[in-house]
C-alpha cells in the first residue's frame, strides 16, 4: 500500500512524539537514581527486634548509610506473619524511600493466607537477596531426645504431645516443623509466638519442647548449654555449626529447608533506584568486616539483581505452596 505524503508525515510525527516520551521518561528516570537518595531510606521490619531480621538487618543498614551518605533507618511492623508490614510498603510511595526486608514466610504467606490486603507479585518490586541462613531444630531442657531419630520416637510415641514453637503463623519454622512431621509421619502442636525473640525465651523456660528456628538466634543459648541442637533443616551443615549433622543425614530424606533474607520495593518504584540499590548492596556485602560480623551469626551472603531476586521469589512461591497442600497447613 503506497501512503500519500500527508498520512507519511503524520505517522512520522507519531513515531518522534513517541520516541521523545519514552526518551524523557528514561532520563526522568536517570534523573531521579542520580539524585537518589537525598533524604533518610526506611528500612522496614516484619518481625520484633532481636530476631534474625533484626540481626541482619541492622549491620546491612550501619554499612549501607556509609555508603549512600543517608540514614537508613529500621522501622518495625511486626503482625501476621509479615503480612502487615507488607502491606504497609505495598502502599508506600515507591520513590526507592521506603524499603521491605522480606523472609522465606513473604513467599509462604501467598499461599497459606485465604486473602492478603496485596498481591505479592504485582505490588512490589525486587531489589536483591541478601543472605541466606540455615535454620536449626532445638530442644529445650524438658525435651529428652537428643537427635532427630529420638524426636521422631518421642513423637510417635505420643501423639500431639510435643509442642514446637515458631515466630508467628506463616512463619518458616512453623512450615518447618509442619513439613518435619508429615515427612516424619508425626504429629505434633504447633504454638506460634510474636517474633523469635518470643519463640527462643519460651524455650529457654521450657514452656515448649522445641523450635524451628534461624541459627543466628538460638545457636548462643546452644553453646551456653540451656538449649541443645538435634540438627540443621539445610541441605549441608552449617559453617558456624559445622558439628550438627543435618536432618537429612539423620534419616529424613530430601529434607531441605533454607532461610533467606531479601529486600524489596513498593512496585512503581523506578529501575533505575531499585538497580542502585541493588549494586549498593552488593556492595555493603562485600565488606570484609560486615561479612565477619554476619558470619559469626551464620548468614551466608549473597547478594543478586533485581531480575534473580524475582525469580527466587515465583520459585518459592511455587514451592511453598505444595507444602502447605501436602502438609495441611492453615493460619490457626
Amino acid at each position: 500500500m503506497i501512503h500519500s505524503p500527508s498520512t507519511r508525515r503524520r505517522q512520522l510525527a507519531g513515531l518522534l512524539a513517541g520516541l521523545a516520551v519514552a526518551g524523557s521518561s528514561l532520563l526522568a528516570g536517570m534523573a531521579h537514581a542520580a539524585t537518589w537518595p537525598s533524604k533518610p531510606i526506611q528500612l522496614v521490619i516484619p518481625y520484633p527486634p532481636g530476631g534474625s531480621a533484626d540481626l541482619l538487618g541492622r549491620p546491612l543498614a550501619m554499612q549501607l548509610q556509609q555508603q549512600l551518605g543517608q540514614p537508613v533507618v529500621l522501622e518495625y511492623k511486626p503482625g501476621a506473619g509479615g503480612t502487615l508490614a507488607s502491606q504497609y510498603v505495598a502502599r508506600a510511595k515507591p520513590d526507592g524511600y521506603t524499603v521491605l526486608m522480606v523472609l522465606a514466610a513473604h513467599a509462604i504467606n501467598d499461599s497459606l493466607y485465604p486473602k492478603l490486603p496485596y498481591d505479592t507479585r504485582k505490588d512490589f518490586a525486587p531489589v536483591s537477596l541478601v543472605a541466606n541462613l540455615p535454620m536449626i531444630v532445638v530442644g529445650s531442657s524438658k525435651l529428652q531426645a537428643k537427635n532427630i531419630g529420638e524426636l521422631v520416637k518421642a513423637a510417635q510415641a505420643a501423639p500431639e504431645r510435643l509442642t514446637y514453637g515458631s515466630a508467628g503463623n506463616g512463619n518458616t519454622g512453623h512450615l518447618a516443623g509442619a513439613l518435619f512431621a508429615s515427612t516424619a509421619g508425626v504429629k505434633m502442636t504447633h504454638v506460634p509466638y510474636k517474633g523469635s525473640a518470643g519463640v527462643v525465651n519460651a524455650m529457654l523456660a521450657s514452656d515448649i519442647d522445641l523450635t524451628f528456628d534461624s541459627i543466628s538466634t538460638s545457636i548462643p543459648h546452644v553453646r551456653s548449654g540451656k538449649l541443645h541442637a538435634l540438627a540443621v533443616t539445610s541441605a549441608k551443615r552449617s559453617a558456624l555449626a559445622p558439628e550438627i549433622p543435618t536432618v537429612q543425614e539423620q534419616g529424613i530424606k530430601d529434607f531441605d529447608i533454607n532461610g533467606w533474607y531479601a529486600v524489596i520495593a513498593p512496585a512503581g518504584t523506578p529501575a533505575d533506584v531499585t538497580n542502585k540499590l541493588s549494586r549498593e548492596i552488593a556492595t555493603a556485602l562485600q565488606n570484609p568486616a560486615l561479612q565477619s560480623q554476619l558470619a559469626a551469626s551464620g548468614y551466608e551472603p549473597v547478594g543478586s539483581t533485581p531480575e534473580a531476586l524475582g525469580a527466587h521469589i515465583d520459585r518459592e512461591m511455587e514451592r511453598w505452596a505444595a507444602v502447605v497442600k501436602a502438609t495441611g497447613a492453615r493460619i490457626e
